[in-house]
């Protein structure tokens, strides 16, 4: 028997406490996911109404608040070929948020893989923490346009700077929820398997990790929200084809209908992404949240 089995799968009966909660009804199981799905849909309906209201009182021009019918008709400019003219600049909606994808998977994954591995690091190691948590904390308070200009100079003005921007603004939030996470693992686990034999490696891997994942998993997903929020910002110089590159040179034009339609379209594929890394965390660590 393994040593996490061990630590575990103890030998004493179940408790009351242990004996999962009665289940809800089917009733208000159905209620509650009707409620679930028609609360985001009424509120999405409720700002429609409140927008077009807004734009039909011309109290500000269209060029500021454009009404829903434009943005509807941008949108679909620049995701078909209208005219003759192929999406905007010759690219298609669903091509530019592709490629902005694409740089936001190699930025904020190699920005997670390396949070994690420095988080557990620094969460095993108390000297490596004091010497890298100051500059992890003072790159964190960073905005990321402070630091893009000298990406450039460093890296020119091709894909490097960008995904470098994005890997940079993903890795401070990773790296101090895995330290955290780490540095919280109850003693009393580590002693227990180093007592039934464990080496160091088999205490990181049988109890450190897995009692890190859940706070890791939550790092992840901030890290991800936070390489959206730098996505326009990464985009600002030779952005094209690209979703922020989209917005900063239709912003450039006064086009703002084009530039909502760039923006719900990071919102959108962001909340897709956060919700499917929430599913991912309830599938790898389904105890969370439970007695």
């Amino acid at each position: 028997m393994s040593t996490t089995s061990r630590l575990l799968k103890p030998d004493t009966p179940a408790t009351p406490a242990d004996v999962p909660p009665a289940r809800r009804s089917p009733a208000g199981s159905a209620r509650a996911r009707a409620r679930h799905v028609v609360l985001p849909l009424g509120s999405l309906l409720l700002f429609l109404v409140l927008w077009q209201l807004l734009a039909a009182s011309g109290t500000w021009s269209e060029t500021l608040v454009p009404p829903p019918a434009k943005v509807w008709d941008a949108f679909v400019a620049v995701s078909t070929t209208h005219d003759g003219v192929r999406g905007y600049n010759g690219t298609t909606l669903v091509e530019h948020l592709g490629i902005s994808l694409r740089r936001i998977a190699i930025g904020a994954g190699l920005g997670v893989v390396l949070g994690v591995l420095f988080g557990l690091l620094m969460g095993t190691v108390s000297w490596l923490r004091s010497l890298f948590e100051p500059w992890i904390t003072f790159l964190r308070t960073l905005p990321p346009l402070a630091y893009f200009s000298l990406l450039i100079i460093w890296l020119g003005i091709n894909e490097e700077p960008k995904v470098t921007l994005l890997a940079v603004a993903a890795f401070p939030p990773v790296a101090v929820s895995t330290t955290t996470a780490v540095a919280a693992v109850p003693k009393s686990l580590i002693e227990a398997a180093r007592a039934l034999g464990a080496s160091r490696w088999d205490v990181v891997r049988d109890v450190v990790v897995p009692s890190a994942l859940p706070e890791t998993l939550t790092g992840v997903r901030l890290a991800v929200g936070v390489a959206y929020s730098s996505l326009v910002a990464a985009e600002l110089v030779n952005g094209l084809p690209g979703i922020g590159g989209m917005v900063k040179d239709a912003a450039n034009y006064n086009n703002t209908p084009v530039v909502l339609v760039g923006i719900i379209a990071i919102g959108v594929s962001g909340l897709i992404i956060d919700g499917l890394l929430l599913r991912l965390e309830r599938a790898v660590v389904p105890w969370r949240g439970r007695a």
